[in-house]
């Protein structure tokens, strides 16, 4: 099965430093029918304007993925520990007990776009605070993250992989799912999903979808297309 979650529906805010938009409750904005799809708490794309901050922070027992699509930002926490990402990269945060952590847009001139992702993780399992990867925008499929960091992925907390799928106009491409459930999300760009039924799901730029019992999805882009799919299967 496979159910749009059209971008139109999704939580706004607008706080002039800030814009978001929040697929799942969070912050001020809040739907009991939607606090997250299994251990995916949380997927926001966010613009903050020239340099605003997040102010030093903490977190639940979380991994915080963030994809920089414009800008550059840089995250310190409060164990002295600091790194920059800018477009083109993404950065894992494994977050921990006690520690708080902010975040910049070093640009004085420039918005800073992002999506930001928080998946729950397992507290027995100890990752390297800080991950950092960059996102060749010519590879059709790219494993982003995972539990193993395989294939040179960001190393999750968490029995989750998450794929990024780029493809031109007219191009496809199946991923196999290890089920029972995926998150699909358009970062930018048009495409048509299909599952094992041949079901089919048309959604726009911004649009995501739940999957419920697919083993694979197939992705055909009708404009230049950015993706995200999160495999959750536990």
């Amino acid at each position: 099965m496979i159910t749009t979650r059209s971008v139109q529906a999704c939580g706004q805010a607008d706080f002039g430093w800030l814009q978001a938009r929040y697929s799942f409750s969070f912050g001020h904005y809040f739907d009991p029918e939607l606090m997250g799809y299994a251990s995916l708490r949380v997927l926001n794309q966010e613009v903050l304007a020239p340099g605003a901050a997040f102010q030093p922070r903490a977190y639940p027992n979380v991994d915080i993925l963030n994809i920089i699509l414009q800008g550059e930002a840089e995250y310190r926490d409060s164990e002295g520990n600091h790194v920059t990402a800018r477009s083109g990269e993404a950065l894992l945060l494994s977050t921990r007990q006690g520690v708080s952590y902010s975040e910049i847009n070093l640009s004085k001139d420039r918005p800073l776009t992002r999506m930001q992702l928080w998946l729950s993780a397992c507290p027995a399992q100890e990752n390297p605070l800080l991950q950092k990867v960059a996102l060749p925008e010519s590879q059709p499929s790219l494993l982003l993250a995972s539990p193993d960091g395989a294939q040179g992925s960001l190393q999750l907390r968490q029995q989750v992989w998450i794929h990024q799928v780029t493809l031109a106009p007219g191009e496809g491409h199946t991923l196999a799912l290890r089920g029972p459930r995926a998150y699909l999300q358009s970062i930018h760009g048009s495409l048509v999903a299909t599952g094992n039924s041949d079901h089919q799901e048309k959604l726009g730029c911004g649009d995501g979808a739940f999957l419920k019992d697919e083993q694979q999805v197939r992705l055909a882009a009708k404009t230049p297309l950015r993706a995200l799919v999160v495999d959750i299967p536990v």
